[in-house]
């Protein structure tokens, strides 16, 4: 273990106090470590751990009488313990089977300095997870009488040494495989030892598949304790700490997640730098800084004839800069016998280089401009030069494809084939006119044959759209700029790349959308970061502004805005290309009124980039709050391919509102009309706070202090005649939340909790010490709610199960970055959205603040972002609108029989990882760092026959990849059991009211529309 020196910072403590790791403050980084001294290096004082004194934990027999819910913990426990006692074995080995050797060999083949680095922090993650292991091993003895574990991996990963130590593992990950692969190509006697400790060892693993070990860890974590959690009944003892442990290790490893982007941002933008001539402007710009890497993938550039037959394919890594579009060959070079042992990625020659605004995507049969739709003029097979064409070497067409000066896609070729048929489709159909109009009877010529034809034709030409349609979903196709001809007219240059799936087609649609957004002004930057120390996020990885409008079509009424709400709607004739591009599917409602008089409703239709008004109409008072009443899913689904059957009278999705006058009104679909399907009437006629959805209710929070209660009918409506009103204080209920078993509802600055369906009243919580502080926002994530309050710059986090207090945010420290003379802020709306917390102020400011996804506590993690756009006045709402791409819509060809063998084959590792995982853990850490290394890519594949002794990666080596969604890595593990499940895509969009728009960047805060009511969306990129 290690001790503290006398002048070191505050320790990090673990159950036993005896045992502490402190970090003294000449502690440097990998890239800063010089000399052949560890220990002056690392800031780290060594003492030993014995086994014999403190033996690895183990799980004695179980007890009789456990329940069955106790087995599976106590299984999940002995999961916990083998599978720490095997990562912390990992760790001795590669100290003790290859650093400590390399140090005492003589000759050294690798020196002291180059060992540091090549091995640098591994001991103190071993010793970080020695003393937890020793506090494991207590709890483990102690289990039968004291089952809880959730605690102690708060307190051993919570503290910030075990950031630092694994920052600086991860960060320094990259060059020490380059270090190991620079050795193995300039020193044989490196590539031997290698070799034989690998063949001397009992499973084979090579070094590197031991060294990735560390950067799995964590994420092993998580699902084991989501596991763990699953199986904690509520009120047991370990739930809470469970749940933080789960919050504590999701932050850690998205800490670390971020620094390892960050760096394999730079790596690559370094890499890619190297193939361009240190003399050009291309290259000063990269390595400026200026730009940063938004995606970068492996894809398939192809050419075809004019018959549609495949000329030429070649892989090539393609790179969305901030402002840029590169296009690479993709060089690999090195020895196989040493890609078996470590990583050697590829060496890139740039190839063209567009600037971004002058990209286009085209879809088949949707190109513009005149000339033939089904061919695209181009000056070579590949040879593409735009804004930045200069940087890289321009071919000239081959003297056969100039004289034509066109060649045909593949699909393309499809589309002139669907017109042909179309044609002589209207042909025939002439024919069969023709035909009814003999007099004569013919054996081969009458209305029977002609009706056949016309089927044929159809049946045909069905044919051809799926072909079409299944040959565009891996196939992207973008329109660049290419060298005007003689004549000095522009020609554009059509360059066609296979994606490796659906999904990366989309994802590269949405990026290159998105990414075009970003340079607008209003984006440059569109959001502040308080970490300086930090270098700050590419504007990719927040929410983009994409538009601001107005909120009502007459500008002749001086209209409030009240509340939003999205109404998902998936339209059929939208293609995958125009679903990444346009905003969630669906329609938003605005609501709004005038004080005193009538309300209006705002429908806009979201299925394009900038939404557009579809119906406006009045309501008979101001709309104070708005519920959307998604339709019921079955509880048990029908099979796949099979379409329910309809219930009668089931309910239809719907939206509710909630006027000032006490009135509630029901509409039905846009595409019907937006009917009025029922109209109902709270007691006394007080103002309609709020409205919450629940299975066996329409739930409205009430002025005078009530709740009222609308049950639902055998209609699939409500019925308003057996309203139930339950008093739940004397102040209004501004906030209703609907949880599993309860319904919180706020008065003043209490909070009451009723039983459901029962709505009996069990207990009441006291929010606010304040009075005057009433509850007026509720917003749930995890297992945890997050409130605003009618006064005051605070939100306050509780508990779900326990109502206890967990955490407080001032939110005028961040709001004070734009407005410095500002300190008084009210929170006016709130949101939680994909690992966010969107608060909206009565200043028009937003903040967004980062709060973990899993099932843990939505503890606020950071510091957070201000957005530069904001309103003129409060923030009124903040809506979300979400709409998903079911994953029928993503299945290619070849998926399907792939599927059809994995419903086959039983998932060795249980249903419920497969579950967990589906939820989508996006913890994952980027190694394409790596992939400047010459080579070619690792991959887990057999032995070649004849060669059953070359060492290479064991099957486990790349499993960490299973944790991994992005297709573009350079150690590609076994294809995923749960691959198919999540092929579905997820499009985000933030929408905020208020009055007008500002522009906090301007030094006198432009205005715009002051007196307007307005809406800001933002897009975020699809979830894949």
């Amino acid at each position: 273990m290690w001790r503290r020196r006398p002048r070191s910072h505050p320790t990090f403590s673990l159950a036993h106090p005896e045992l502490s790791l402190a970090r003294s403050p000449s502690s440097s980084s990998a890239a800063s470590a010089s000399g052949d001294s560890e220990e002056e290096d690392t800031g780290f004082l060594e003492v030993t751990v014995s086994d014999m004194r403190h033996p690895p934990p183990e799980l004695g027999p179980a007890p009789e009488g456990l329940s069955p819910q106790q087995v599976l913990r106590r299984h999940i426990l002995g999961s916990i313990v083998q599978s720490e006692r095997g990562y912390v074995d990992s760790l001795k080995r590669i100290l003790q089977d290859y650093r400590n050797p390399l140090l005492e060999m003589e000759p050294k083949v690798l020196s002291a300095r180059k060992c540091q680095l090549v091995f640098f922090r591994l001991k103190e993650i071993l010793q970080c997870h020695s003393m937890f292991q020793i506090a494991l091993a207590s709890r483990v003895a102690e289990w039968d009488s004291n089952e809880k574990i959730g605690d102690l991996f708060v307190a051993s990963f919570s503290k910030s040494m075990v950031l630092d130590v694994y920052s600086d593992y991860v960060n320094n990950f990259t060059t020490a495989m380059s270090l190991i692969k620079k050795a193995c190509l300039t020193k044989p006697a490196f590539l031997d030892f290698l070799k034989k400790r690998q063949m001397a060892s009992a499973d084979r693993v090579t070094l590197y598949g031991l060294m990735v070990k560390p950067i799995q860890r964590f994420p092993q974590f998580i699902l084991l304790l989501q596991d763990m959690l699953k199986n904690t009944p509520r009120g047991h003892a370990d739930r809470l700490s469970l749940q933080l442990a789960l919050t504590e290790l999701e932050t850690l490893a998205e800490k670390l997640n971020e620094q390892k982007r960050l760096a394999d941002q730079v790596a690559e933008m370094q890499q890619l730098s190297k193939s361009i001539s240190d003399r050009s402007s291309f290259n000063k710009l990269l390595s400026s800084g200026q730009r940063q890497l938004l995606l970068c993938e492996t894809l398939t550039e192809t050419v075809y004839g004019d018959r549609g037959q495949l000329l030429k394919s070649k892989e090539r890594k393609v790179f969305l800069l901030s402002d840029l579009l590169v296009c690479a060959n993709v060089n690999f070079r090195g020895q196989l016998e040493i890609s078996s042992l470590v990583p050697l990625g590829p060496k890139y020659v740039l190839k063209w280089s567009t600037a971004l605004p002058q990209v286009q995507v085209v879809e088949v049969g949707q190109e513009s401009g005149a000339g033939d739709k089904d061919s695209a003029t181009t000056m070579g097979t590949g040879a593409t030069t735009g804004a930045m064409g200069n940087a890289g070497q321009r071919r000239h067409a081959p003297a056969g494809q100039a004289a034509h000066n066109k060649v045909y896609l593949g699909p393309p070729r499809l589309f002139q084939e669907l017109q042909d048929l179309q044609k002589d489709l209207a042909v025939v159909e002439q024919i069969t006119l023709l035909v009814s109009t003999l007099h004569g009877t013919y054996q081969n010529l009458n209305m029977t044959v002609a009706q056949d034809w016309c089927l044929a034709l159809q049946r045909m030409m069905k044919v051809k759209e799926e072909e079409i349609h299944s040959a565009n979903k891996c196939r992207l196709r973008l329109l660049l700029p290419g060298k005007p001809d003689k004549s000095g007219r522009p020609i554009s240059v059509m360059v066609v790349f296979i994606t490796p799936s659906p999904l990366s087609k989309i994802s590269w649609v949405n990026r290159l959308h998105l990414a075009k957004i970003g340079l607008r002004d209003e984006n440059q930057p569109g959001w502040l970061c308080p970490d300086e120390d930090r270098r700050s996020r590419a504007p990719f990885w927040c929410p983009i502004l994409s538009c601001h409008i107005p909120a009502f079509s007459s500008k002749a009424l001086d209209l409030q805005l009240g509340a939003a709400v999205h109404n998902p709607v998936h339209s059929s004739l939208l293609g995958c290309s125009a679903v990444s591009t346009s905003l969630p599917q669906g329609f938003l409602w605005v609501g709004g009124g005038q004080e005193g008089a009538g309300g209006q409703v705002e429908i806009f239709s979201l299925n394009r980039s900038v939404p557009r008004t579809v119906k406006s109409f009045p309501v008979p008072a101001p709309v104070l709050c708005m519920e959307f009443i998604p339709e019921p899913q079955p509880e048990d689904p029908a099979e796949p391919g099979t379409a329910p059957e309809p219930t009668p009278n089931a309910p239809q999705p719907a939206v509710c509102l909630g006027l000032q006058d006490g009135s509630v009104l029901v509409f039905g679909a846009v595409a019907a009309g937006t009917p009025v399907l029922q109209r109902c009437r709270v007691p006394g006629a007080v103002p309609v706070l709020c409205l919450r959805n629940s299975p066996a209710f329409l739930l409205a929070g009430l002025q005078d202090g009530a709740v009222a209660a609308f049950p639902r009918n055998h209609e699939g409506l409500w019925d308003a005649g057996s309203v139930r009103v339950l008093q739940v204080g004397p102040g209004p209920v501004r906030a209703l939340l609907v949880l599993e078993e309860s319904l919180w509802a706020s008065s003043q600055n209490l909070v009451s909790v009723l039983g459901m369906p029962e709505l009996q009243k069990q207990h009441c919580f006291e929010a606010h010490p304040d009075p005057a502080a009433a509850v007026t926002l509720m917003v749930r994530a995890g297992s945890g709610v997050w409130m605003a309050f009618a006064e005051g710059s605070s939100i306050r986090l509780f508990h779900t199960e326990t109502q206890e207090h967990l955490q407080e945010i001032n939110v005028a420290t961040r709001t004070t970055l734009l407005l410095p003379g500002q300190k008084l802020v009210r929170v006016t709306s709130l949101l939680l959205c994909q690992g966010s917390l969107w608060v909206g102020t009565d200043l028009g400011i937003i903040v967004l603040l980062p709060v973990p996804r899993l099932e843990g506590i939505p503890k606020i993690t950071g510091k957070g972002m201000v957005s530069l756009n904001g309103h003129a006045g409060p923030v009124q709402f903040l809506a979300l609108a979400l709409s998903t791409l079911a994953p029928d819509a993503l299945r290619s060809e070849q998926d399907e029989p792939d599927e059809a063998e994995e419903e086959k084959s039983p998932d060795p590792e249980g249903l419920q990882p497969r579950e967990m995982r589906k939820k989508g853990i996006l913890l994952q850490y980027r190694l394409r760092s790596t992939s400047h290394l010459p080579g070619q890519l690792l991959s887990v594949r057999e032995a070649a026959p004849g060669t059953p002794g070359t060492p290479g990666h064991a099957e486990e080596d790349g499993s960490i990849y299973e944790l991994a969604d992005d297709p573009d890595v350079w150690v590609r593990s076994r294809p995923c059991s749960r691959d198919s499940s999540r092929k579905e895509i997820s499009s985000v969009a933030i929408v905020s009211g208020g009055r007008g728009y500002r522009d906090f960047r301007a030094e006198s805060a432009r205005r715009s529309g002051a007196a307007d009511s307005s809406l800001l969306i933002w897009q975020l990129p699809l979830a894949l």
